[in-house]
């Protein structure tokens, strides 16, 4: 029977007895529906997991006893950057949700010329809170023991010019494909665009940062389509797609 897995941002030590959050114990009364002695793995993204059991679940209150530490792991070898034009509703949440899945370290919402989405008021925050919601969800499920980060939402023209590694960004019109390329350093970084795709002026950005354009096959993809598959080629020419367990 499959244990369910949950991420709490505090210190875990064998022995303990936590009080989970409001959030977490919500999910675990109503959600998972756990009861007294059912067991759970609890992880706080520094490495490995928690072999725990469900203490007390009440109105008021969840505790979980913390147990056995598991020195387990199945993050990519490769450090994995990802900006992501941030495309609207459901088509960003699937592009969150399954980067996490495919091994992503990071991931940076980033406004571009054609974003369609429009922040007003709280609406930055909120929204960026929710992506945070989506991604440690998708690492709970996937059984990763690290949390991928999303920092602030950011401009494309502040955003390209701090990054590190081999540089890539996604453009239907280039001429070199992903495997002409070598990857001499683990740390990969992904540029993909919006809804319409990057204007020649961030084209030309992008390639003054150090960014090289790629594209995957003769199809123009979807957005939500090209980071994933994107991230599925890297992982597979550099990641651990081809290795065994």
């Amino acid at each position: 029977m499959r244990v369910s897995r949950l991420y709490v941002p505090i210190p875990l030590a064998s022995g303990k007895i936590i009080e989970l959050d409001e959030d977490n114990e919500h999910y675990v009364r109503t959600v998972l529906r756990l009861k007294k002695d059912n067991a759970i793995i609890l992880f706080n993204g520094e490495g490995g997991e928690f072999v725990c059991t469900v203490a007390e679940v009440s109105r008021k209150t969840v505790l979980i006893a913390v147990e056995q530490w598991q020195d387990r792991s199945v993050e990519s070898p490769l450090q994995i950057t990802l900006g992501l034009g941030i495309a609207r509703g459901d088509r960003m949440d699937l592009s969150v949700q399954k980067a996490v899945e495919l091994g992503v370290n990071q991931i940076t919402p980033l406004i571009t010329e054609r974003c369609q989405v429009q922040f007003k008021g709280e609406k930055k925050p909120q929204r960026l809170l929710h992506w945070q919601k989506i991604a440690q969800h998708a690492a709970e499920q996937s059984g990763r023991t690290m949390l991928p980060v999303l920092p602030e939402i950011q401009h494309l023209q502040s955003w390209v010019g701090n990054q590190q590694g081999l540089k890539i960004f996604l453009d239907p019109y280039a001429e070199q494909t992903l495997n002409e390329l070598m990857a001499e350093t683990p740390h990969i970084t992904l540029l993909t665009g919006p809804e319409g795709g990057f204007t020649d002026q961030e084209r030309e950005l992008a390639k003054s940062a150090g960014f090289i354009p790629v594209r995957l096959g003769l199809r123009i993809l979807r957005t939500e389509t090209a980071s994933l598959a994107a991230l599925a080629a890297v992982q597979m020419c550099w990641g651990d797609f081809g290795k065994r367990s």
